[in-house]
Formats: C-alpha cells, structure tokens, sequence
C-alpha cells in the first residue's frame, strides 16, 4: 500500500510542477474583487488536475500489479480502477473548466457532480442501504431506490462541501488527506484492502499536490480538486458502510461534520438574512479564523504578508478536523457514541462560530 502512496504522490508531484509552469496565464484573468478571494497575484487554479492525474496513475499501477502478479495484493482489478476513473472524470472536468473559464454557473456544475453521483451508483453499486435510525433502515430496505436517491445526494453534494471550504492554502487538501487515512485505516481493518487502495492512492496524490500549495501557494486544488476530494471521498464512505455492516453509518458522518455542518449552517444563515445560497460571501468559519484570530504579520511586502497570514489560518482548521477524525477513527463501530460527538461539534461549532462573529476571542487564541 505505501508503493501506491508514492506513486501517487510522484505523478502528483510532477503533474502539478507542469501545470505550475504552463498554466499560470489562465489566472491572470481570475477576478480580484471576489469576496473569497484571499491571496495576491495569479495564480494557477488548477491543482486539481495534478491530483487526478496522480490518483488515476496509481490506480492503474494497482490494477496492474494484481492482475500480472498480485505483489499489492489490493483486489484492485482494471474493470473497479476504470469504473472509479469514470465515475470521478465528470464533476472534475466541470470543476477545472470553472477554474479556467470562471463560466460555469452553478446549476451546470450540480449536474456535472450529480452525473459523477449516478454513475457511482451505476457502475459501482453504491447504495445508502442503512442510516442506524429506528424504522427509517426498514424503509430504505423495503424501498431500494430511496437508498440510491440518497446516495446520489449525498456524493452530490460532498465535493461542493469541499469547494466551501477550499479557501486557504493547504485547508481541504489537508481535511481531504486525513479524512481519507480515516477511511483507508477502518477498511484495512475490516480487510476491504480494494476501497483501502483507491482512497490511498487519492491519499498520495494529494500530498504531491500539497508540496506545492502549502505553505508557498504556487499552484491552488481549485473547483476541479474540492470536487474530486468530494467525489472520491463521498464513494468510499458509502461503499465502505454498505459493504461491511459493522462499519457504523455514523463513522463517516462523524468525519465528514466539518465540511457537512459548515454547508449546512452557511445555507442557513443566507437564507436567515434573504440570501441566495448560491451567492459567495467572506463569512464562512475559515475566512472568521483568518479575520478574528490570524494576526497580521510584519513584513513591507503586502503579497508576502497576504501569504503568511493565509497560511497561519490553515493549522487552526486541521485541528478543528482532528477533534471528529480522531474519535471516528477510535469509535468506528460505536454508533450511540459516533451520534454523541456529531451533536457535540455542531454545538461546538455555533458556540465558536457565534464567539467570532461577536468578537469574543479569548486571548490566547489571537497570535
């Protein structure tokens, strides 16, 4: 497993350093005046093609070395890496043509990330069969196509959860890295050794991504990377809870609070204040981080300074995202528990949340 990591991560690697020297025109026409906007200069949005590029390299070394000689022994075969490279094209092509174009509107990439879902569904089986809520897992049981409805929905919306909080360097490509060793941890121990090879491959070409995107930002995962991560990580949480019945429901929502909980909330409070959902804004809980806790820093260069600030902000998100991923990886069977630590960090995150908005940070959080 730590050879397909490495491939991953090598073409990656490369791909992104080509991509950071042939594509960078492209965000010179990047709109400045954009609310999410938190860096200066241009640069290539494009990262998340390295990431697929990398992914889909290590996925077809997998697939080849089990079938020529077994020596990965993932169960990874060219039918299963084909059917992922399929399912994953879609929503990233969508995602990397917003990037380029800044065109795309929205309802037109839904469709992309909803087609990428039904293939999912199509090609790999994937169904939300069991939610372990009293009576609604008799439902899904008597009435299949609800389990596949909410399959859908559920990969469809994930990779925009991810686009929502992709807004500083190394943010969603670090929650993304840890949350799939999350997932890949929990499939080695139930011995699905395939799902473990297809998110440790996601795994390895996003840490060759991060070299360039963190901490000197050269090159950003853009809409193309969020969904991707989405994508990918949306497939195996499913198929991980369908295919082994001892995997609690509860183990992937626990993981994947942060980027769901931040969705959910920022469509709440648009709509509480009459505003569309879709309409980007600079309030969401990364972006209060970087305005409330992150100080500035002291440099004469604006741009550097733009750029350290930026990756002061990233550290205080991934441990935001350790305090769900380490009891999920602890509790991966234990629902009534797994259910307790989902209330205990929407609360959390309101509390937080509210305690920025009303500039009650404590001291010694404002470094």
């Amino acid at each position: 497993m730590i050879s397909l990591i490495l491939v991953g991560f090598i073409a990656a690697l490369l791909a992104s350093a080509l991509l950071i020297r042939w594509v960078r025109s492209h965000a010179e026409h990047y709109d400045h005046d954009k609310p999410q906007r938190f860096h200066a200069g241009a640069v290539p949005r494009l990262g998340g093609l390295g990431v697929l590029v990398g992914m889909l390299v290590s996925w077809a070394v997998a697939a080849w070395s089990s079938s020529e000689d077994g020596l990965l022994n993932t169960r990874l075969n060219w039918a299963v890496a084909g059917a992922w490279a399929v399912v994953v094209v879609p929503a990233v092509f969508g995602g990397a043509y917003e990037d380029v174009t800044q065109h795309l509107a929205v309802r037109y990439r839904l469709v992309l990330t909803a087609l990428s879902a039904a293939l999912a569904c199509l090609l790999l089986g994937v169904n939300l069969s069991r939610l372990a809520l009293p009576g609604i897992d008799a439902v899904l049981l008597a009435v299949p196509w609800l389990g596949i409805a909410l399959a859908i929905l559920a990969i469809c919306g994930l990779p925009h959860a991810f686009n929502i909080i992709d807004g500083y360097n190394g943010l969603a490509g670090t929650v993304a890295l840890l949350i799939g060793l999350a997932l890949a941890h929990v499939a080695l121990q139930v011995g699905d050794r395939q799902l473990a090879a297809v998110v440790l491959c996601m795994v390895g070409a996003t840490a060759g991504f991060l070299v360039w995107n963190y901490p000197r930002g050269l090159i950003f995962a853009g809409d193309g990377g969020a969904y991707l991560w989405g994508v990918v990580i949306a497939v195996a949480s499913i198929a991980l809870v369908q295919r082994h019945s001892q995997v609690s429901p509860w183990f992937p929502m626990l993981l994947l609070i942060y980027p769901v909980w931040e969705t959910v909330f920022s469509i709440y409070r648009k709509l509480a204040r009459g505003v569309s959902p879709g309409v980007a804004d600079a309030l969401h809980f990364h972006q209060l981080i970087y305005r409330r806790i992150v100080r500035g820093v002291f440099h004469d260069d604006i741009s550097r300074r733009m750029l350290m600030r930026n990756n002061r902000t990233s550290p205080y998100l991934w441990g935001f995202t350790l305090l769900t991923v380490v009891p999920a990886v602890l509790f991966w069977n234990n629902t009534p528990i797994l259910m307790l630590c989902c209330a205990l960090f929407a609360a959390f995150y309101v509390m937080s949340y509210l305690m920025l908005v009303r500039f009650k940070v404590p001291r010694w959080l404002r470094r």
